[in-house]
């Protein structure tokens, strides 16, 4: 059974299942999103990319988390899921902060400075028209620079919010430069999805120029586990969070004190039909347009923590506690 993934090198949601594919070791065509590919996929809806066809049905999937779980089910061997329930809820939430928080350090990083905005949408262009040349290309380039730098206030990549975002990536990278490396993951010898949604948002950190040069100067371990990550199908590792555990809490840390805030901010302001959300993180003003999306996403979390066996709650509590998180989960 082979299966067909649809995406974009400059994707990080392609990145990131692409890497989870390689990892399980299923057998899986990569095929990049251009015009000869693209009406393969038209009919699938939305319109989003990375796209997963499966081998069996033949049905497409998209929405790199649920389609992750769905691997998950069919395909016990090498499993990305810590067995523990309470270490399954922390993946879980560590995976959805890398996927909606730090996408927009990503998106930031991409497109806010002159010099990497334009070196990013040179190699967008190539990845998706691989056969444009000359003046065709340039002008695809400049098109879709202009249209994504149009976008950035949409996403909260403003000016205004830049000190939050910037500020972000240097704990980001703070936190995982001292531990990672050779085979040292979340919940231990081997990666899980947490590790997976980190790497898909730092594989494009690690190639853009900008954030790039500020990962070497300040983490250049960070660089070097993710390229490991991109493709560990000869990771034999074990499930030992202990020794982990600083690190998982430092990154909550940041879920708690960043991530849930804006959460709750953003489904507040959706509930009241306000055009912009505003909230305080750590003692700054982070502005944006709402979305539905992330609503969505909060209420997932909260569902899952409601869902936990008693226990496996119980003893979470203290750590969601020390973290900030807790007051936003009940």
């Amino acid at each position: 059974m082979t299966y067909i993934l649809y995406g974009g090198n400059p994707s990080p949601y392609s990145r990131k299942l692409r890497a989870i594919l390689r990892y399980r070791r299923l057998p899986h065509v990569w095929k990049a999103g251009t015009p000869e590919t693209l009406p393969e996929i038209a009919r699938v809806k939305p319109k989003l990319i990375p796209v997963l066809k499966l081998p069996d049905t033949g049905e497409f999937r998209v929405d790199s988390t649920p389609t992750a779980h769905l691997l998950e089910q069919r395909h016990a061997e090498r499993s990305i899921i810590p067995p523990d329930a309470a270490d399954a809820f922390v993946c879980h939430l560590i995976e959805d902060f890398a996927d909606e928080w730090l996408s927009k350090l990503m998106f930031h990083y991409r497109w806010h400075e002159d010099a990497t905005a334009m070196w990013a949408s040179h190699w967008i262009v190539r990845d998706a028209l691989p056969a444009a040349t000359g003046k065709a290309h340039d002008q695809a380039a400049k098109m879709f620079h202009d249209r994504q730098r149009s976008r950035m206030a949409m996403v909260g990549c403003t000016p205004e919010n830049a000190p939050v975002i910037e500020a972000a990536y240097a704990r980001l990278l703070d936190i995982l430069g001292p531990y990672v490396g050779g085979q040292h993951y979340l919940f231990g010898s081997r990666p899980s999805l947490a590790d997976f949604g980190l790497y898909g948002q730092l594989a494009q950190l690690t190639t853009d120029p900008w954030p790039q040069r500020l990962c070497r100067e300040r983490a250049p371990a960070v660089e070097a586990w993710v390229i490991t990550l991109d493709d560990c199908s000869g990771v034999d590792g074990e499930w030992k969070p202990e020794k982990a555990a600083a690190v998982r809490e430092a990154l909550l840390e940041m879920v708690g004190a960043e991530y849930l805030p804006f959460l709750r901010a953003n489904a507040a302001a959706l509930e009241k039909g306000e055009p912009q959300m505003t909230v305080s993180i750590r003692g700054r003003e982070y502005t944006q347009q709402p979305f539905a999306y992330q609503a969505k996403c909060y209420g997932q979390i909260r569902s899952q923590w409601a869902a936990l066996p008693v226990e496996a709650r119980a003893g979470l509590e203290p750590l969601m506690e020390k973290t900030g998180c807790l007051g936003y989960l009940a």
